[in-house]
């Protein structure tokens, strides 16, 4: 991936979900700010930014977009039966809103920095239960990702975002874990979230 520059301005789609690095998402696609938005990504061959909405909705007037999103790069598109634009896009590295401004159109505009790569650690053996989860998890509800390597399993990078995204969390639990740079101690938040879905 070439180097990004410390700062840079991206266009931001604010949503009532949290995008997490590798993730996929299907976004249907109607307003004329948002078509603005993909012609821009797909003719730069660029992402746009995804953050967790904090206060309006996701049409109408700009909402206010969490500080901390993901990049997300389109990688497919379709048209549903409504004949709306559909589009399915994959996060990537994460970045921090400096400031936003609001195009006449309602679009908004961050400036951002991105978020520290964070480095690669093997999942500890008192988190192998973790490991476990993640495969059931994802046999039963990620399909897109069953051909994932067994290493895959072993970084606690992926699995933390993996159990993040497909664990019955709030959006503010979602957002928690996106902002975390320490990959154990995103495995250690979810460890100790799991007692809340053990059956009495």
């Amino acid at each position: 991936m070439p180097a990004r520059s410390p700062r840079t301005e991206l266009p931001l789609f604010p949503l009532s979900t949290v995008l997490f690095p590798g993730a996929r998402l299907d976004l249907r696609v109607f307003e004329p700010r948002y078509l603005d938005l993909v012609r821009e990504c797909t003719r730069n061959d660029k992402g746009f930014g995804v953050c967790l909405i904090l206060a309006g909705d996701e049409a109408g007037m700009p909402a206010v977009p969490a500080a901390v999103g993901t990049l997300a790069r389109i990688v497919d598109f379709h048209h549903d039966a409504d004949g709306l634009l559909g589009i399915v896009v994959e996060g990537g590295p994460r970045f921090r809103v400096r400031r936003t401004r609001a195009r006449a159109d309602g679009q908004l505009r961050g400036s951002v920095d991105w978020w520290p790569e964070e480095r690669y650690v093997q999942v500890p053996v008192e988190l192998a239960l973790l490991q476990t989860i993640g495969e059931r998890l994802v046999d039963i509800m990620a399909p897109q990702f069953k051909d994932a390597a067994r290493a895959s399993y072993d970084d606690a990078r992926w699995l933390g975002f993996r159990l993040a995204e497909l664990m019955p969390l709030t959006n503010d639990e979602r957002q928690r874990l996106l902002e975390m740079v320490d990959p154990l101690q995103r495995l250690a938040e979810l460890r100790d979230i799991l007692p809340r879905f053990q059956k009495a």
